[in-house]
């Protein structure tokens, strides 16, 4: 939370090892960095020696350390570390999500300072460009203007940046959607991938940023976040969730990852396990592992008993770099003292953990001189250069799809466009989000599409939002804000309307609406104090320019003020505005009937202005979309997918008005635009794209770049399709492309473009595969349109047989293929067995199966008309083996039971709150007859209960024994609970049907 090709080349590894040969030790450990020249500082020490291997020069600096110097470092905030070692200050954490977006101040008490360097597309806006090349450029951007920042002021500027967000898009109400890349592993981690290296740099020994992957693990909603369990079974675990970390770690794209606020099968993941084991198996690389902000906080107490325990905890499981309690690290280090003296840390903990940290300034090179280090000569003269604007708009273009295109309505022809309109809340603005630092300049739609026209064409712009006036009922005064860049207090003053009583009024969906002062063009917000006309958009955590005007059945209205304060349990019941003695207006009703009434009086229609706008133009040009600060965003999650009804009703108006209607859709997410759809003769959608958008939106529709983006999520018809943004069980559940059959308005990897593609028969250069073998798979690609373009050509795969439920279609690769007008190419794609492999429960490992698999490709996971079959001689896998003892949480499917926590450190279990519920393992071996039944479970009441072994089915199956489950004092006491079966015979299904409140972790039937 908030608290061109590439241009810096580096040296190669050989120049540079030659440098360091020639370099003096004195020159070594000379420079600037670490303070290496100062006073008392003694540059002979071998970590300062850069020709010496890494961990003989962490090991050396970690040696040299004190222990309180060394738990000094495990904060955010890592001091200096003086004479005779001279370590400079360091920080974990600039936000670059899409370009270098804000930092911290160490010296200001934390204070967020805002960047104001290259912005580039949303998360979501640049995985729909599907192209890892270019966002690789715009990672190197990026990394270079890290760069020029940090030589600008280190202390604020850290070269640790918290990005990308490889968190999965598997249901599109999640709040933080902009964020993430797509509903898809594989796209996702490719996109990924691309950012964190082009972040990095292509140097082999110094990085030139060091990305932070966000947020491990299964974290997709904003609810109840910081106590909500992510319920995970195995195979979403390994084929969904821990993807999209595995892949780009093993690429070497990032530096390591930061936990989650969340819990994954009820153990918080500030505290996971995996931080230690699992994720560092990943990557060749040593890894540094950060809390998010205040994530220790969740942890207690209620998890664990207190800070000793949680800071004791956490850097067991992994955790290096604690991001809390903003620049104080009294409290962390108090916690880490008392454990260590207390025994729940050892000081080899502390060295490990710092070691970590270590590794990574080492290959930031803050300990050697800069003239090894080719990113050290970066400057803030690169902060938004030439070629990271051209980067951008290149990225802004490529992001941009083409939902619909009825009748060749784009692209539109500009020597013949001579009156053109440009309309919507959208149309001549642009917002930076949560995590975006502010534009450097902005380039709006009518910016772009005026500046592309030229003067010979008249092109009119009009937010198409009302604008009014609200009469005080009894008073007979306005509501009155005040005049100047300041504004001033809301109150009530003006007898008739003027400029300083008059408001635009921007719909932004559900009854919030934003109000815009007509005398100073600022908007109207809170302050915790007043209301007041200051703010330049709708921004800060709580976002206090929401308003929403409630109709009082005598025709008047109610203020009712709606930041997002107004939810928490601590803020004022007074939630609606009343006249206060003093003649301003604040907060002073807890209900609409004790709140000041309002007359609305519509000064200016905006649907009235938006028609006359729209009659007898060329085209109109509606742009429409989200507030990213108001439509979804971190600590809410979207509840309603529609368009706002005003922007609707804006949209109907000017297409009866023109039959030329282009709507542009600028938001972060899918959107049910049914109505859109079926009425609009050509939509395009963006995300909030950056400086270059309206640039970006006129090259497009003049056909100046020839639409080539991909939608990364599916766009459901309706809301009523979409699961319960809490369960995480994709494959049970029937979530995203992969798993769901409803019917979509958009289907995943959809894009039009202005030419068309046809694809030839789909080849392998074999018919058959081994399950650790190859083939190439072939298909030709012509443009047979008019236009050059580009088509992203995706290959997909089903499996035909199988013993668990496989994807309907999952992708498997991608290619870029770049057509002139009748130009015809060959695209291969080299597919491996392993890439057909999935996670096999029963033996706790990858499997490819012996199969027939489906392979079809084409534009979209719905429109895939080429396919061919590939026989695969994989794996049999036998049936189950329950002699031995077999994990619980490796059942095949349950119901009602949950996946927790084994213990506060490790492990995972089932549980049972209520009777009826059950796991199932399907297709165990019973043909030696076992006669018992033995498992490891738990009960944390006071009461006793049972376990039913059933066969074939868990309701009417025969029970062949029961177990019963005794009160064990806490669900992390495990004992021994014991069954004689009967009955036990043959190849069956076995079920576990609990009957009572319990745990079970492991069991075996022999």
């Amino acid at each position: 939370m908030r608290t061109s090709s590439l241009r810096q080349s580096g040296i190669r590894l050989g120049a540079m090892l030659a440098a360091i040969v020639l370099l003096p030790v004195v020159l070594v450990a000379g420079g600037p960095i670490g303070g290496a020249r100062a006073a008392g500082c003694d540059s002979s020490l071998p970590f300062r020696n850069p020709s010496l291997p890494l961990n003989t020069r962490i090991g050396d600096l970690i040696g040299r350390l004190t222990t309180a110097q060394q738990i000094s470092l495990l904060h955010q905030y890592e001091p200096a570390i003086p004479a005779p070692l001279c370590l400079p200050d360091f920080k974990t954490g600039t936000e670059a999500l899409h370009g270098v977006a804000w930092s911290t101040d160490k010296t200001n008490a934390g204070a967020v300072v805002d960047a104001n360097g290259t912005t580039f597309p949303q998360a979501v806006g640049l995985a729909s460009t599907w192209d890892p090349a270019l966002i690789a450029r715009v990672g190197n951007a990026v990394g270079q203007d890290a760069r020029g920042y940090n030589k600008q002021n280190p202390i604020v500027w850290g070269l640790n940046l918290w990005a990308p967000v490889v968190n999965l898009l598997r249901n599109p109400l999640w709040g933080r959607n902009e964020e993430g890349y797509s509903e898809d592993p594989y796209l996702t981690t490719a996109i990924a991938t691309a950012y964190g290296q082009g972040m990095e740099g292509d140097n082999s020994r110094y990085l030139q940023a060091a990305p932070t992957l966000k947020h491990y693990l299964a974290y997709n909603n904003e609810v109840n976040r910081g106590s909500s369990s992510s319920e995970v079974p195995p195979r979403v675990l390994q084929e969904y969730d821990q993807a999209v970390f595995r892949g780009p770690l093993q690429a070497g794209a990032a530096t390591g990852v930061m936990a989650s606020y969340n819990q994954v099968n009820m153990r918080p993941d500030t505290v996971n396990p995996d931080l230690a084991t699992t994720e560092r198996s990943w990557s060749d690389s040593t890894l540094m592992n950060v809390t998010d902000a205040g994530g220790d906080y969740n942890v207690f107490p209620g998890y664990l008993p207190d800070r000793e325990h949680t800071a004791a905890a956490a850097i067991k499981a992994g955790i290096d770099s604690f991001t809390t309690d903003n620049t104080d690290p009294t409290g962390l280090d108090k916690a880490v003292n008392a454990a260590l003296a207390d025994g729940l840390l050892t000081t080899a903990d502390i060295d490990k953990a710092v070691s970590h940290i270590l590794a990574i300034r080492f290959r930031l090179g803050d300990f050697d001189p800069p003239g090894l280090n080719p990113y050290a000569n970066i400057t803030p003269a690169v902060i938004d250069d030439a070629a990271h604007q051209q980067v951008s708009r290149q990225a802004a273009d490529e992001a941009m799809v083409l939902l619909k295109n009825a009748g060749r309505t784009l692209p539109l022809n500009p020597a013949a466009t001579k009156k053109i309109a440009v309309i919507g809340p959208l149309e001549n603005t642009l917002y930076s989000d949560w995590y975006s630092g502010n534009l450097p300049y902005k380039v709006t739609p009518l910016d772009g599409i005026a500046q592309r026209l030229g003067p010979g064409a008249a092109v009119t712009g009009t937010e198409g939002v009302d604008r009014i006036a609200l009469k005080d009922a009894t008073t007979g005064k306005y509501v009155t804000a005040g005049a100047g860049t300041s504004g001033g207090v809301l109150g009530e003053s003006d007898t008739v309307p003027a400029a300083t009583s008059e408001f635009d009024v921007f719909d932004w969906g559900q009854g919030i609406v934003t109000m815009r002062s007509a005398a100073n063009g600022k908007y109207v917000g809170y302050n915790f104090s007043n209301f007041k006309n200051d703010q330049d958009q709708p921004n800060g955590w709580y976002v206090q320019q929401q308003f929403v005007l409630e109709p009082r059945p005598d025709g008047n209205f109610v203020i009712r003020y709606a930041g997002y304060e107004t939810q928490e349990t601590w803020f004022n019941p007074n939630h609606y505005l009343t006249l206060q003695a003093d003649g301003t207006l604040n907060l002073g009703a807890k209900t609409p009937d004790q709140a000041t009434e309002f007359s609305k009086q519509v000064i200016t229609s905006g649907i009235g202005s938006a028609v006359s706008a729209a009659t007898g133009a060329d085209a109109a040009v509606v742009v429409v979309g989200s507030m990213p600060f108001i439509n979804g965003r971190e600590a809410h999650d979207r509840t309603d997918m529609n368009l706002a009804s005003g922007q609707e009703a804006l949209v109907k108006a000017v297409t009866a008005a023109n039959p030329h209607t282009i709507v542009v859709l600028e938001d972060s997410y899918p959107t049910t635009i049914n109505w859109e759809q079926h009425n609009v003769p050509a939509i395009l959608w963006t995300t909030h794209a950056g400086q270059e958008t309206g640039h970006a939106l006129a090259d497009v529709l003049f056909g100046d770049y020839n639409p080539s983006g991909h939608l990364t999520q599916t766009w459901p018809v309706s809301q009523s399709e979409v699961a319960d943004i809490t369960n995480y069980d994709i494959i049970k559940s029937g979530q995203t492309y992969m798993y769901s059959a409803q019917p979509v308005l958009y289907p995943f990897g959809y894009g039009l473009s202005y030419t068309k593609f046809r694809y030839g028969d789909l080849r392998l250069s074999e018919p058959e595969m081994s399950g650790d073998g190859h083939v190439t798979v072939s298909v030709d690609v012509t443009n047979t349109g008019s236009r050059a373009g580009r088509d992203v050509v995706q290959l997909y795969a089903h499996q035909e047989q199988s013993r668990v439920r496989q994807p309907l279609k999952k992708l498997i690769g991608f290619v870029n293929v770049d057509l002139a007008p009748g130009q015809a190419k060959t695209v291969r794609f080299l597919l491996k067995a392993s890439d057909l492999a999935f996670w096999d429960v029963t033996r706790d490992k990858w499997v490819v199966e012996r199969s027939a698999f489906d392979l079809m490709t084409g534009s979209s996971s719905a429109d895939v008309g080429r396919s061919a079959t590939l026989r695969v001689d994989g794996d049999v896998i036998p049936p189950r083996n329950l002699a031995v003892q077999t994990l619980a949480e490796n059942f095949d499917d349950y119901q009602g039971a949950q996946l927790v926590d084994y213990s506060t450190s490790s492990g995972t279990a089932v549980g049972s709150t209520a009777a009826g519920q059950w796991i199932e393992f399907a297709g165990a071996d019973l043909r030696d007859n076992p006669a018992s039944f033995t498992a490891k479970v738990a009960n944390g009441t006071t009461g006793s209960a049972t376990v039913e072994i059933r066969l074939d089915n868990p309701v009417t199956g025969p029970v062949i024994g029961t177990a019963t489950v005794s009160a064990t004092g806490s669900v992390y006491s495990y004992t021994t609970a014991t069954a004689t079966l009967t009955g036990a015979h043959g190849i069956r299904d076995v079920y576990l049907v609990f009957t009572g409140d319990l745990r079970i972790a492991s069991f075996s039937l022999k």
